[in-house]
């Protein structure tokens, strides 16, 4: 990693790439600081301080901080993230949709246009919902129209500010801009959580127990990231062999050999995030409007969404919310893998280029081969999602950690991180191509 960077700093283009993308993530964390106008942010902070151990860790960690301080970027850029994958269902449901996508760089363009549109719509959504409860909640300077719509006004704008850095970085910068927008909010939240987890199991110690808190934590961070890291690089290789002419005195065919790799976690961070969000989405609602405190069924049902109340010696029963989360990142895991990755077009292009796996027919054949081959792999990404995401939560319950980031971010910060390198290498080889051409 290292080697790529200091090799790309010897590269101008690639050196002010490097240096816009730094510029725009000190412009995204000067506006997660500056406060939105209307809201009582001393007030906030403490409500959501005191609600932060029930559903609001993951929330604060993708926005940065953003969210408790009631910054202009509070919604980040989660609207865009939801309104990207909005945009890959309808493209599955609707064929002029999915004409558009499959019709060249044109459809992409107009595919991402209309992403854009959904994105500030969503946000609309969301500021007007959020502004709602805050009225109700009495978080408001004032309640009249000119607040509502500076509010409203202030987290759309912000939102919408927000992805057009993220495709700036992607245009002029490194590439991956709207995930690198990501990271660096939930990066910003590490050395704070590192405080917390300092603060709460090594001050205050003799030398032996702190020590050994201090190689507990560092081991399972450690295990955390290396399992993640497998779990990024890990792959099913499918071997193929491509027939092709070749030309000469006579003409014959030879066999190609190539591969088709699948990756085992096909879904990456996805089937976490929409488990974690369908989980958390009505706590938030219930904590916004003032009803997540109380007793009874219902009372119950949000302690139990709440990942925060999982694995508590204490509290036993509000685990069944683990289970839930368990067969809901397997469900969306196999999910969003089947209409992200459709094996029949693979079988349908490997056939009109002449290629065919070994010891399959081409055609259907190959289909059910590789749909099968995706549903052993998909399994095995998504126990590897629900170790790597437990490990926390196991931790943060039996042990009262309560730290923001967790395998979740762990898995979009690795991720991002190798495919950015990737892209930079990528960019440094074919300068180089270009270099030796010219000469």
């Amino acid at each position: 990693m290292f080697e790529t960077l200091k090799g790309a700093f010897k590269v101008k283009e690639l050196r002010k790439k490097l240096l816009f993308t730094f510029l725009m993530l000190v412009v995204i964390r000067v506006g997660s600081q500056i406060p939105l106008p209307g809201v009582n942010g001393e007030l906030f902070k403490e409500w959501f301080k005191s609600l932060a151990n029930e559903s609001f860790g993951f929330l604060s960690a993708i926005t940065g901080g953003s969210f408790e301080k009631m910054s202009v970027f509070a919604l980040s850029i989660t609207p865009y993230i939801t309104s990207s994958i909005i945009m890959q269902l309808l493209t599955i449901a609707i064929p002029a949709l999915g004409e558009m996508q499959q019709d060249g760089e044109d459809g992409r363009k107009k595919i991402a246009a209309i992403t854009r549109y959904v994105t500030v719509g969503l946000a609309i959504i969301e500021s007007v919902a959020m502004t709602i409860g805050f009225s109700r909640s009495g978080y408001l300077t004032s309640n009249n129209w000119m607040v509502y719509t500076t509010i409203i006004v202030g987290l759309t704008a912000g939102s919408a500010v927000l992805m057009w850095i993220g495709e700036r970085i992607t245009e002029h910068g490194v590439g991956n801009g709207i995930s690198i927008v990501l990271i660096i909010n939930i990066i910003s939240r590490i050395p704070s959580d590192i405080m917390g987890l300092k603060t709460k199991f090594v001050e205050g110690k003799n030398i032996g127990n702190a020590a050994l808190a201090i190689a507990v934590i560092a081991l399972v961070i450690l295990a955390t990231v290396v399992l993640v890291i497998l779990l990024q690089d890990a792959e099913r290789v499918i071997p193929t062999q491509q027939s092709r002419k070749m030309a000469g005195q006579a003409s014959f065919s030879a066999a190609a050999s190539s591969s088709i790799p699948l990756k085992v976690n096909t879904a990456g961070v996805i089937p976490v995030i929409f488990a974690q969000s369908l989980m958390t989405t009505p706590v938030v609602i219930a904590s916004l409007f003032g009803k997540s405190e109380g007793t009874g069924f219902w009372y119950d049902v949000l302690r139990g969404l709440s990942e925060q109340n999982w694995c508590k010696l204490t509290q036993p029963k509000y685990s069944w919310g683990l289970l839930l989360y368990i067969v809901l990142i397997i469900a969306f895991a196999y999910f969003y893998t089947q209409i992200s990755f459709n094996p029949l077009e693979v079988a349908n292009n490997l056939k009109k280029g002449g290629g065919f796996i070994p010891g399959i027919r081409p055609g259907k054949p190959t289909s059910d081969y590789l749909e099968n081959v995706l549903k052993y792999i998909i399994f095995i990404g998504a126990v590897g999602l629900i170790i790597v995401s437990v490990i926390p939560i196991f931790f943060n319950g039996v042990f009262n950690a309560n730290v923001s980031f967790g395998g979740t971010s762990l898995i979009i910060i690795v991720g991002v991180v190798i495919e950015t390198l990737n892209q930079i290498e990528s960019q440094m080889r074919v300068r180089s191509y270009k270099g030796f051409l010219k000469n």
